[in-house]
């Protein structure tokens, strides 16, 4: 169909008004941050081992889980994940089996049966998470890349040229519980808890196995063994010193809600350790994390679902909470929602009441440094990230000139996003500088992409973006002008940029392209003509934009055969950001997009959000509207009659 700039405006002011409606009374928009089965799996099984009074939770738990298998008898991570995901189908077996509620002999647990068995069995599982949750009940042994990481790391000094702070945040918070377990032999289990013996034909896992013995691997442990033969003491005493290191860690990073860093997973991961160190289920330290976590389920509500249609209970490995206000409040007011608006400033009130103020561990790579960003979720105090932070600031920054707290508030997030640019130009998402190659040749699945935190084309080119439109900042700033020559250093040969934290080089494209041009780029640079080259090249013949979460698998653009109104949206934004007129491709996108926003099919749900390559995807409720709001608007402010 043929789109005129009537058709946006009245779409714009659609979204915007249903968006308003939404708004809860403390300013927040609540949308659920859907992960697959995993984390309902892992639920169901340490409330079952816990023995904890939950029955209608996990009665839920157990439907929702249950009505997202696939004919094969299988459960997948995303609609076109091949023929399906075994440690998804594990977890979720195990987890009905646990519940209680499906029997052996049901129908669904055969098929799940006969697809695990038809594929080498449990032993044959990757995610470190379904190894550690089976080790941690008793159904097979520690992994052993666990064992030859010594629990000792943890004393190292952080002035050691390898130490336990060189990993990312987000893989210490599951590594220590793990290493914690791993050590004590763990293993609870009650007398619920199934026997899956019958499906494991083994448990050794041979790509563990390549990878133990890889050169590589190898050296990062000789390395880890060489500093810790500077400890000194007796062999004992320095585990238990160690040990205690290892609980005071975890204790001492406990949010008010009782949750671990406020995620489910490293929640989940953190009661098995504490049960493995002598706790008592009815521990409060235990009871309040089991709070926490059952606190962190979404009712998703049927009539928002289109052609699934059932409403069904969730639980949200971290609520976005922060992340989706912030991003709407700013859609909003990039679509003609004044600053002054009622909505706007409930949001900015929120906003910054949840800006940081307490320490945490991101100062141990960036010292001397004032708290001043925002993390992802409501009860989130001391983790904070690049993106939510600039997301916060963008907000805000209408307001910030002629509101006092609000300019405070802008100032700090400023300087902390200044202060934690890495040494090579590029932005991380939570800590600076950490990013030692050595430990991604750990052979522990997932390493290579969550073992470190270094500087990624989404999360520089967002910063930009934030620096250029908002801060008013450009490349002949010393610092900003090293941000863009990262990214021109790191676009594929294709002209693309991979993203970490979306799907994939459709995202990390966008905010490269947004990112440059904001901080002054030209439209004629040859890094720009071909990034928006390669965006029309891949447009679907519909009109609009479709990438597989197998992209970040393959490491190349893999095509979903289908577009997503939260890619059509990025790659539309990118265009308009680079072209000063609009080009056929940005009005059949336009008309695309438009045309998504009104259907239901399974495009509209696919997960365009990344968390671990192969392993956990993220479908943001949210992100239909945020993203094509932000498109169009954006298309009106340049292309429209008023527009400048």
């Amino acid at each position: 169909m043929a789109v005129t700039l009537t058709d946006i405006q009245r779409e714009i002011h659609r979204l915007s008004e249903e968006l308003i409606q939404r708004q809860e009374p403390d300013g927040t928009w609540r949308f659920c941050f859907e992960n697959g089965i995993t984390l309902d799996a892992c639920t169901i099984i340490l409330l079952r081992t816990l023995n904890a009074d939950q029955e209608e939770l996990i009665r839920q738990l157990h439907d929702r889980i249950l009505a997202a298998q696939e004919p094969e008898g299988c459960w997948r991570w995303y609609r076109d994940d091949g023929e399906g995901h075994l440690s998804a189908t594990v977890e979720a077996y195990y987890a009905l089996l646990f519940s209680g509620f499906s029997r052996p002999e049901d129908e669904a647990l055969q098929r799940a049966k006969r697809y695990i068995l038809e594929r080498g069995g449990i032993g044959q599982a990757k995610s470190l998470l379904t190894k550690a949750i089976l080790a941690a009940t008793g159904q097979r042994a520690w992994p052993s890349s666990l064992s030859l990481i010594p629990i000792e790391i943890l004393l190292l000094p952080e002035s050691f040229p390898l130490n336990f702070y060189d990993f990312s945040g987000y893989s210490r918070v599951h590594l220590v519980p793990l290493l914690i377990m791993a050590e004590r032999n763990f293993r609870a289990r009650t007398a619920r808890t199934p026997d899956l013996s019958e499906l494991f034909s083994s448990d050794r896992d041979p790509d563990e196995e390549g990878l133990l013995r890889s050169p590589e691997s190898r050296e990062a442990l000789d390395q880890i063994q060489s500093a810790l033969a500077h400890l000194v003491g007796t062999p004992r005493r320095i585990r238990q010193a160690a040990i205690h290191k290892a609980e005071r860690y975890l204790l001492d990073r406990i949010e008010s809600d009782g949750t671990l860093y406020t995620y489910a997973s490293c929640t989940v991961l953190m009661v098995f350790a504490l049960l493995a160190l002598g706790y008592e289920a009815q521990h409060p330290v235990i009871q309040r994390a089991v709070e926490g976590l059952s606190n962190m389920k979404f009712t998703v509500d049927g009539s928002d679902l289109g052609e699934s249609g059932y409403g069904y209970i969730t639980i949200q490995n971290s609520p976005s909470t922060v992340w989706d206000t912030a991003l709407i409040s700013y859609a909003l007011q990039e679509g003609g929602t004044v600053a002054t608006h009622p909505a706007i400033r409930r949001s900015a009130a929120y906003l910054r009441d949840r800006q940081h103020h307490r320490a945490g561990d991101w100062q141990i790579h960036n010292p001397g440094v004032l708290p001043g960003g925002w993390g992802f979720s409501e009860t989130n105090t001391f983790v904070p990230d690049v993106d939510d932070t600039t997301a916060a600031l963008r907000a805000l920054a209408a307001l910030h000139t002629d509101d006092h707290a609000t300019l405070d508030a802008w100032n700090r997030g400023l300087n902390w996003v200044w202060s934690m640019q890495n040494h090579d130009g590029g932005w991380p998402a939570f800590e600076k500088n950490t990013d030692k190659v050595m430990l991604t040749w750990l052979a522990i699945e997932g390493a290579k992409s969550a073992a470190t935190d270094p500087s990624e084309a989404d999360l520089t080119g967002r910063t930009l973006e934030y620096l250029g439109n908002f801060a008013k900042l450009g490349i002949r700033h010393d610092w900003v002008a090293r941000g863009a020559d990262w990214l021109l250093s790191h676009q594929q040969e294709d002209g693309s940029w991979y993203g970490r934290w979306g799907i994939c080089y459709i995202y990390g494209t966008w905010a490269a392209l947004t990112g440059l041009m904001a901080v002054g780029m030209p439209a004629d640079h040859p890094a720009v003509i071909k990034g928006a080259d390669w965006l029309g090249s891949i447009q679907n013949a519909d009109g609009g934009w479709g990438e597989s979460c197998r992209s970040d698998q393959a490491r190349r653009f893999v095509p979903l055969r289908a577009s997503t109104p939260s890619q059509t949206a990025w790659a539309l934004d990118a265009l308009i950001a680079v072209h000063d007129q609009p080009t056929p491709e940005l009005e059949r996108g336009a008309a695309r997009l438009i045309e998504l926003l009104h259907e239901d099919g399974w495009p509209a749900s696919y997960p365009t959000g990344a968390g671990l390559p192969g392993y956990f995807y993220t479908h943001y409720h949210s992100y239909r509207y945020i993203w094509p709001l932000l498109a169009l608007a954006h298309y009106v402010n340049k292309y429209g009659d008023g527009a400048p």
